[in-house]
Formats: C-alpha cells, structure tokens, sequence
C-alpha cells in the first residue's frame, strides 16, 4: 500500500498518521518476531506502523510469491480464503475469535481485502498484556547443529571432563582402602602347624602323625643357593620392587576376573602375605587380589627383605612339606640332609615345585620348570651359575615320602578315620597341613584283640593266604567303632576286610526279619512252618523252592525257628507280614544298611532276601544289631570321635542316632537269640559262660561265606569268613601274593590292570557259621570284657499276639514210617549232619535244583567288588513297619512319627 493512504479498519490513528519508527521498534514493543531464516533475513521497508498490518502466517512459498507479483502489479490479492475462514467462525462483521489460534481479532471492510505487508510478521494477540512467544530454534540451510544423532555425541571436552573426574574419584578410593587396610601382625595356624596326629581313644596314645614336622629355621641357616633359586622364578626383582609387581598384578587381575586360568601372587612378598598372615583368605576373587597388594605393600614397608624371605621359604608348600628345611628331608635321601646343605640342583628342584606342588616326584612337567629355574638363576647371577643349565643334573629324590606310620595295623586305622573326614569336609591335604589333633574311636587293647583272635582261629584250622577275615566290634549305645581287623599289614594289603568286602549275609540277616515280626504285633509264642513255606510257591522264587539242611517237625515256634535257623519259617514270616519284604527292607535300611543294595537285591532274589541274600560289610552287620542290645536304637558307626585344632574341638563328633524298633520288641528278639547259644541252637556252647550274650550264625550256599554276629549289652561284634581263589584264564590256580590276586606275571609285559594275569574266584570255606566265624567271635569278645562288669539283658517283654501262620504241633507227633517218607533215605530234614541255615537247594543229591538255579551263587559272588565308601556308614534311611492293632501295640518307630 502506497506511503500516506488512510489507515485501514482495525489499525490505530485514524485521523492522523503515526509518526516514523524504525522497524525495529515495532518488535521491541509486540515481542519476539516468527521464525525467518537467519542467514537469509527478508527486506524491510522503512514504513509508518500504519502500513503494517497483521497477517496470519503464509501457508505456502507459491502463496508468498503470488503476493509480490500483485504488490508488483500494483493491485491487491483477494482474500477469498481468509472471507471463508471468517464466515465459518461465525462472528458478526466478519471478524474472527483468535483466542483459539493464538492471532489477534482481524477486521475487515465489507468485501475489501486486507492490505498484505511486507513487513516481518509479529506474534497475533489481543493485546491483552500476556508476554509474547518465543522464538523458534535456528536452523541451517544444509539441516546442520544440533539436529539429528549427532545431538547424542557429547563433545570431547565433556570426555576429558569426565575422565578426569573418575580418575580422581577411583585415587581416592585407592587411597581411603589403602589408609584402612591394616598391616597383619597374626600368623595362620596353618602356617607354623606341627603337622596331624591320629590318637586312640583314650586322647594320648598316637596312631600315626600325618604330614611332616615344619621346622623353621632363620634365614641364615638356609643355603645361599636356595634363596637365588626361589627368587629368580618366583619374583626376579624381589630385590629391589616395592612389594608388588605392576604387570604380574595386572595380568593377576585380568585373568581372574576374565575366568580365565587361576594366576597365583606375583611376587614373593604377594605370595608371603597370603600364605603367612590371618586374615587373607585363599578365595578367588579381585577383593582378595586387591587385599594382597596393599599388604604387600605395606609388608614391605615395615619388614626388611630378608625377613619377608625367611618367612616365605619357611611357609611354602612344597608338596610332601610346608618349609625348605622339612621339603629337605622330605625329598633327597640321606640323614643329614638340611636347608643348609642343599646343592645348587637340589635348591633349583625345591624352588621348581612352588608352582605346583602336587606334581610327582619326578614328573616331566617338573623337570621342564627345574630347567627354566636354572636358566632364570644363570640370567641372574651370570658369574656364579653361569655354566649350571649346561652343567645340572636333575637330583635324586626319594619315590615317596615314607609309610613307616602307615605299616600294620596303622594304616587301616589310618585310612578310615581320613575316609570319615572327607566325608566331612576336610580333605586329606588339609588334615596333613592342618596341625589338628584327631581323636579315634579305636582301642588298642581291643585292636589287638581282634587281630589275636582271627589270627589264631585261622592258624588253628591251617587257613592259607586264600582265607579272608573280617571283625568289627561296634559300641551299641553310641555307635563308635572300637576295634576292627582286617589286615596284618596296610603296606603290602590295603583292603580292609570289615569295611570294604561286602558279602552275603546269609541267615545272619534273620535277626531283622524277626525284628519285623514282633514290631508288626505278633509275638514269639507264633508257630511258623518247619517243613515247607506257606505259601508252598513264593513269588519269585526259583525251581526247588526254599527248604531247609535238617528236620525240625512241621511247626515251630518263633524262638526255635531262630535257635534252629529254619529257613522256610522266615520266609514265610516275612510273606505273612503287612508289608511283606518292604517292611524288612525298610528296617534294616533304618539300621544302617545301603537302601541300593538292598533294593537290588530284593528285586533280583525277592524273598531270598528275607534269609540273607543281601549283600553286606561286617561293620553294617556290627551296627546293625546294635538295635537289639541298645533298646531299638541304632547309631551311625563312625571311627572320629572329635577333632582338636589349638586345643578347640573343631569337628565335634557325628553320633546321628534314630529309634528303628521298640524296646519291647529288641527285649524279645533277643531272648530268641540267646537260645542260638544254648542247647538246641546252631552254635551251642559257644557262648560267654556266666554272661549274657546273644547272636546268630550264617553259612550260604556252598558254604562260601559264614557268620557269626553276636552282642553284649557292652559290644555288637561281627566276624564273616570268605575264600578266593586266583585264577588265571586257563583255570590254573596262582597263590595270592599277601592276600591278593597279581594282575601281572614276572617276566611278561602282557598283564596290566585292564588284562589282569589272574581274577578272584569265590569256592567253598569247608565250614560252617557255627565252626570259625563263632569261635573267633567267642575269642574276641572273652578278650574285650576283661575286667567289665556283667551286665544283663532287659526281661522278656511278651510283646504282640500269636500269630500261627501254621497249626501248633499236637503234643506227641507220630513219627512218620520211613515207607511214606517221600524223601527216603536222604532225608534233607534229617537233624543228623546237616549244615545249619543252608537257604536253597541245600541237598547234594538233589538232581532237581542244579547249582546254576541256587540265586545266593548266582555267579556274581565270584567277583569280589570294593563297596562305594561314600554309602558305607550311611543311617539308614528305612522305617520299621507298623505295629498291628491285635494284641499289645508297641509304639510306632517310624521316623515320620517320631
């Protein structure tokens, strides 16, 4: 619009022009303009603020330009859309409400258009006062700043800023853990422990010292060559670092944190501290790691070298020794061997053994570090070992470290009461490095008791080195092992009879099936079939069934069925019982027994298990009867009474105790087991004269294994015989060499452990239960009441109800006329010469059962497997069965119900 023309309708000053302003006033006073480009700003016109007039914003740049080509054409562009708008916002005049679009009111002329400015266009309001909006963000022609992804990069100075800031931050960190770690003052025990000590019993009497004596010597007592050797392939700059070493710490760190392999201290002082001082633990983690280094630095601030040198080497696991002067004599033969005298290639060894002291003696991996030593010493001190990586020798050491603890007796003793503690937690490295004082619950007086009386049973009856004995004689109140013999000396026969062998128990085993019985309700006065089972045909059993050695009349009571040990009366007891064998099994896995052995042989032999198809160890049987002569609780047999450390009980002993049978119960079982010892029992007169005693017999098939278990209320003792043979694959039989089978032959180099020269072969003892198993039973336990007190057995407690599986015999039976007899002359029930508790097939004429059918020799016996050591000693895990509701009810014993 021309300069001068009449303001139009809505502008100020009607009547009069608006004096000049400069363009920059009319912002000043409406506020922040619209955004416009800032490299590119539109022209402006020096006019009156009477030529501006307020216009919505363009919506488009083809509008913008068809404004200018009418300015140019000097004539007005219609306003068609804006007369639109204004008529759909439904104001009078034409005028529009802009308080919902943020513009100000804009009036119009009837059908005049409004004037379009080329001035900058200013924020539309009403004038209300209301601060004006602000402006947009700039922008760049080519979408450069702060737009887009490069907004997410901070700049470099905010990288420097912030690097520098942790850094300090992680110094002072540094700097606070260092002030507040303190220097150690206390030793470990572990580090200055005078070995292990194993006692007897009685707490004072040695067994055996495992481990070697540490002395600690002074540094200068140590050779000089010892000391050259440790450092220069431990710490090369032991000498003159601080203590720590910047890159062995930083690939200490690295590897450990990484999961990679365990990286041990860097340096000597590294290594001293961890080993030496109370305090750092032996975990694996970067906490440890960073304890170690600020106490080594702190070491080697407050201690001179030589002190942390002397420390170290006297502290150092070696392998057989803990300390240079014990390694010594550990290691090189001689009697006057000493860390003072040690040659340069003997020091080289020691110092080679620091990185891993498990290695063998002469490993090749510890030669190969015994050559690095000598190369690191020649670097070192090029004067003095200069020529020694040409000229060393690799130095004789002894094979092993010494067993003279460990011959006899000992070492049996030894090897249980470790095979305990493992069990436990305490490994056997930890018990020789630990100076811990263990305390067996072996007697010596009774140890060589046992070994007395198996010894002299087996000179008696002429045995050979093909005879094996086991005994262990067990406390029935507490479960501790007093004494054992399986063996004459560990050295040359490790294995140990009474723990490892697990043999068949034969009709040893009965004891608990009766012990089921009377738990379940019915009492001793039953009558139990003496001729047959009932029923005849058991399921499961093979082609002859199960019948007894000798003739005790068609029905029995249950006391003489146990004095007489008839098989087909326990057999059919366990049938007769509500759970049939699973209340059995459950039983006698509560009295000790492995439960996979168990249950194994009950689905193999079914109820072949009730008369002693199972197999089991002499210690089990000695615990397990520990229920009958201590009122139906059993015991965990254990052998570590306690372990001391300092003189403080560290590892208290483990006496697990559970209720298996009522007290009643054990009361009866035992009067029916003292009639064993008595007239008409299997192992009459064989007893303890004037003191109460009680116990079974047991012989299997073919007499291979025979028993006998017995008990006082002071001792349950055990003693099981067994024979092997050692056989070569031609059948020609080799002689044991100290009781065992050789795998390989002199002079041949075709045998080895996979091809054994000869295999154990399990053939027939020529006795009976009754005959060496007792009478080496009988020995022992005259020998171990010495000087005890009689003590007497609880009174018979008549517990349950009679239970007659069978009518009860009238009182005068008719002899049967030999006519009828359907068996003839060989009658396999004759009392005459027949074996005790045979379990099937027991007669030799008998075509019908062959030996391959007799389950209790079914093949597997022959091969003579060590037991799992981790399942021996186990409590058992079984439940006596229910009591029945007739007659007198006696507790509930399962341990659900306790």
């Amino acid at each position: 619009m021309p300069q001068g023309s009449p303001p139009q309708t809505g502008e100020p000053g009607w009547s009069a022009a608006p004096p000049d302003r400069r363009p920059e006033a009319a912002y000043e006073q409406t506020g922040a303009m619209a955004a416009q480009p800032y490299d590119e700003p539109p022209p402006r016109r020096a006019e009156p603020r009477a030529e501006y007039a307020e216009q919505p914003p363009p919506r488009s740049r083809a509008r913008q330009e068809a404004r200018q080509e009418a300015r140019q054409d000097g004539r007005q562009e219609p306003r068609q859309e804006s007369r639109q708008e204004s008529r759909q916002d439904g104001l009078p005049g034409g005028r529009r409400d802009t308080r919902q679009d943020g513009r100000q009111d804009m009036r119009t002329l009837g059908n005049q258009e409004t004037i379009v400015s080329d001035a900058p266009r200013r924020s539309r309001r009403r004038g209300s006062g209301a601060p004006p909006e602000p402006p947009g963000p700039p922008t760049k022609k080519d979408g450069g700043g702060g737009g887009g992804w490069r907004r997410f990069i901070p700049s470099w100075k905010v990288f420097v800023a912030g690097a520098v800031v942790l850094a300090a931050g992680l110094f002072g960190m540094i700097m606070v853990a260092y002030a507040n770690t303190p220097v150690p003052t206390t030793a470990q025990s572990e580090a200055t422990a005078q070995q292990s000590t194993i006692y007897y019993r009685d707490g004072k009497t040695e067994i055996a010292k495992l481990g070697f004596k540490r002395e600690i010597v002074p540094l200068a007592k140590m050779d000089e060559d010892v000391k050259n050797a440790a450092v220069a392939i431990e710490n090369k700059t032991f000498w003159e670092d601080s203590g720590i070493s910047i890159s062995g710490m930083a690939r200490s760190v690295w590897m450990t944190a990484t999961g990679q392999q365990l990286q041990g201290a860097s340096t000597i002082t590294q290594q001293m501290a961890r080993n030496y001082y109370d305090g750092l633990s032996q975990e694996v983690s970067i906490k440890r790691k960073v304890m170690e280094i600020f106490v080594a630095v702190k070491l080697d601030e407050t201690m001179s070298k030589e002190e942390i040198l002397a420390n170290y080497l006297n502290t150092v696991n070696f392998g057989r020794a803990y300390g240079v002067e014990a390694a010594a004599k550990a290691y090189f033969p001689g009697r006057n061997v000493t860390a003072a005298k040690l040659t340069p290639e003997q020091s080289a060894y020691l110092a080679a053994r620091i990185q891993q002291p498990s290695w063998d003696h002469d490993s090749p991996a510890l030669r190969e570090r015994f050559q690095q030593v000598l190369r690191n010493m020649a670097e070192l001190w090029p004067d003095k070992y200069g020529s020694l990586p040409q000229t060393a020798k690799f130095p004789k050491t002894r094979a092993s470290a010494g067993n003279d603890d460990l011959s006899g007796l000992n070492g049996y003793m030894v090897k249980e009461v470790l095979r305990e503690l493992k069990g436990r937690g305490l490994t056997e490295d930890e018990v020789k490095s630990g100076g811990y004082d263990i305390i067996s619950t072996f007697d010596r007086k009774l140890m060589k008791a046992a070994q007395t009386a198996v010894k002299s049973t087996m000179k008696a009856y002429n045995m050979s080195t093909e005879y094996h004995a086991g005994l262990a004689a067990v406390d029935p109140k507490n479960g501790r092992v007093l004494a054992f013999y399986g063996g004459d000396d560990y050295l040359t026969d490790p294995w140990n009879e009474p723990f490892q062998s697990t043999k068949q128990a034969a009709s040893a085993f009965k004891p608990y099936v009766l012990a089921a019985w009377l738990q379940a309700g019915y009492s001793l006065k039953s009558y139990v079939p003496g001729n047959q089972t009932v029923p005849k045909v058991l399921p499961g059993q093979q082609k002859g069934g199960i019948r007894n050695s000798h003739n005790v009349g068609v029905s029995v009571d249950v006391v003489k069925a146990t004095a007489a040990s008839v098989n087909t009366a326990y057999v059919s007891m366990a049938y007769a019982l509500p759970g049939q064998l699973e209340d059995v099994k459950n039983l006698v896995e509560s009295a000790g027994f492995d439960q996979q052995r168990m249950q194994d042989d009950v689905d193999v032999h079914h109820y072949q298990f009730a008369i002693g198809s199972a197999l089991v160890t002499p210690v089990e049987q000695a615990a397990g009867y520990s229920i009958f002569a201590n009122g139906g609780t059993y015991t965990k047999y254990h052998v570590v009474e306690k372990v001391k450390l300092n003189g403080k009980v560290a590892y208290p002993e483990q006496a697990v105790r559970k209720s298996v049978i009522d007290a009643g119960v054990a009361a009866d079982a035992t009067i029916a087991m003292q009639a064993v010892l008595q007239p008409g029992g299997t192992a009459v007169g064989k007893g303890l004269g004037a003191r109460p005693a009680a116990g079974k017999t047991g012989t299997n098939n073919d007499e291979k294994e025979a028993w006998f278990v017995g008990y006082t209320p002071q001792f349950s003792t055990a003693v099981g015989f067994y024979r092997e043979q050692c056989m070569t694959k031609t059948g020609k039989v080799i002689p044991p060499q100290h009781s065992n089978c050789p795998f390989t032959k002199k002079g041949s180099k075709k045998f080895d452990g996979n091809n054994p020269y000869t295999r154990p072969k399990e053939v027939s003892l020529g006795f009976e239960g009754a005959g060496p198993p007792t009478i080496a039973w009988q020995k022992f336990m005259q020998l171990a009441h010495e000087g005890l007190p009689v003590e007497q057995f609880p009174d018979r407690a008549e517990v349950g109800v009679p239970e007659n599986i069978v009518p009860s015999p009238t009182p005068t039976p008719t002899p049967t006329p030999e006519d009828d007899n359907p068996f003839g002359s060989d009658n396999p029930f004759d009392d005459q010469g027949g074996r005790d508790d045979c379990l099937i097939g027991c007669d030799n004429n008998d075509a019908t059962v062959p030996d391959d059918d007799v389950q209790n020799d079914d093949g597997a016996g022959d091969d003579f497997s060590e037991t799992n050591p981790d399942d021996v000693g186990l409590a058992g895990q079984g439940s006596a069965p229910e009591p029945r509701t007739s007659g007198s009810r006696p507790k509930s014993t399962k341990p659900e119900d306790q």
